[in-house]
């Protein structure tokens, strides 16, 4: 049997994954992207031997070292990192939120495992002198940055992967809906503090919804105010344990 044939899909995952990102600006990019994508879109959590967990199911396998007692709303299993790509996945438990963060100069790209996942995606926006001024409530806070809401959709295991690029969806918010949930992830390049890819958060500044009244419609301009780490968010660890992964 040709040796292609007996590699995992995980670890095909992460070869093109490689080849991918090894030269994001030269012509071929595209066509390895969408070939990435295209394998991407066949991982299932059984490839990964993940079993989906019920509501309970986090707590009792742990989630990595609990903190003042508490298991992690978020935990990370790493599957491999290269100077190109990093590859690991997250589990959410039910009710857990990434909060809105950004992904510096970086590609990525997500595919949900089990669960049923809530994103939404934002653009930063150049500063414009024509631009309205923030709302009051960021007068006290960090920096305000001008951004584009482009979209909130649901995603599960029929979903394609979502996709961020350095200019396009590189600001997303990740909650687990109705139930724990798992997703692939794939960064390219990985964070790197020192080298301007550190990891930023916000909060997106509306004031709330009068009753019964419809979201307003996307895409639309919005103000995200940048903040600390938020204090109920912290991300645990987890051994991984699906097929090996060489590179």
């Amino acid at each position: 049997m040709p040796r292609d044939n007996m590699a995992s899909l995980v670890q095909r995952v992460a070869r093109q994954a490689g080849i991918t990102f090894r030269s994001p600006a030269g012509p071929a990019f595209g066509e390895n992207l969408h070939r990435l994508q295209q394998l991407l879109d066949e991982v299932r959590a059984e490839d990964l031997h993940l079993v989906p967990r019920g509501p309970a199911a986090a707590a009792a396998a742990g989630g990595g070292v609990p903190w003042a007692g508490v298991v992690p709303p978020v935990s990370y299993m790493h599957i491999c990192e290269t100077e190109s790509f990093s590859m690991g996945v997250f589990l959410l438990r039910s009710g857990a939120c990434i909060p809105l963060h950004d992904h510096p100069g970086m590609n990525g790209m997500l595919k949900v495992l089990y669960g049923t996942l809530r994103i939404a995606c934002m653009d930063t926006l150049p500063p414009a002198a024509a631009a309205p001024p923030p709302p009051a409530a960021a007068a006290a806070g960090g920096p305000c940055h001008r951004a584009l809401f482009r979209s909130r959709q649901h995603y599960t295991p029929a979903s394609p992967p979502c996709l961020l690029s350095p200019h396009t969806d590189n600001l997303h918010e990740i909650d687990a809906v109705d139930g724990p949930a798992a997703f692939l992830d794939i960064l390219a390049p990985p964070y790197d503090p020192q080298h301007g890819r550190d990891c930023h958060y916000y909060r997106l500044l509306e004031g709330p919804l009068p009753p019964d009244a419809e979201p307003p419609a996307l895409p639309r301009e919005v103000w995200l105010l940048e903040t600390p780490q938020a204090a109920d968010f912290w991300c645990g660890s987890e051994p991984y344990a699906g097929p090996r992964v060489c590179l």
